[in-house]
């Protein structure tokens, strides 16, 4: 049981695929302006993420290596074009919001990245855990940092006239506030980590390298430096 909790909870700070990894920052950072926007997003990466991974795991051991990506973007596309025909058939305001980057969470790094590194090589009960993890962590950080730009830039959260007008840092709500606050937001995430003694270490090595070299000598010795 605390093996599947870490599994979870591994996307929320340790290994956040948006502050660690740093997949999927086109999107934070287009969409971190509105609240509802930002949620709205999560949700929907979040529901493809684990559908998309729990159909995956259970077809990993009939997809052939050779086709394996496009096996997994015809799944990912499939969850990602239902999500699209829900919400603009009953949210038509949010999926104006959302614009194009609601179609892009097809190619969208952390999904196919958790596909073709987790879902691909776990059990289906793993994957979902996982995918659900990673897109909860994805969420926390989008509406967290559009939380702080709303509030900043516009005065407003969720809509609502939270600080008067003319009082509000405009730069906050546009792309240069966006890319400060994604910094400010990864600092703060590494200190995080580094107290909780949790310092992020990537795992290197020729496992799940697209170039599967016939010859493994040259990236040992790169490796060994």
């Amino acid at each position: 049981m605390r093996e599947k909790w870490k599994i979870f909870t591994n996307g929320f700070f340790k290994d956040n695929p948006v502050l660690i990894q740093l997949l999927g920052c086109c999107s934070v950072l287009a969409l971190s302006v509105t609240v509802q926007g930002s949620l709205g997003m999560g949700v929907a990466l979040t529901f493809v993420l684990a559908c998309s991974n729990v159909v995956i795991s259970l077809l990993r051991k009939v997809i052939p290596d050779k086709v394996r990506i496009p096996c997994f973007i015809v799944v990912i596309a499939t969850f990602v074009t239902l999500v699209e025909m829900i919400v603009e058939a009953f949210l038509p305001d949010l999926y104006t919001s959302m614009g194009v980057f609601l179609a892009l969470i097809v190619v969208n790094c952390i999904v196919l990245g958790r596909a073709e590194m987790f879902a691909s090589k776990n059990g289906v009960l793993d994957s979902l855990l996982d995918g659900l993890g990673m897109g909860v962590g994805y969420t926390i950080v989008i509406v967290a940092m559009a939380a702080v730009r709303e509030l900043i830039g516009s005065g407003t959260f969720w809509g609502l006239r939270i600080i008067p007008e003319g009082y509000q840092i405009g730069i906050v709500a546009q792309t240069p506030g966006g890319f400060l606050v994604f910094g400010i937001a990864i600092a703060v995430l590494v200190k995080i980590n580094n107290r909780r003694g949790k310092e992020y270490k990537p795992e290197i090595g020729c496992e799940g390298c697209p170039l599967q070299c016939a010859d493994k000598s040259e990236c040992q010795k790169e490796e060994a430096k």
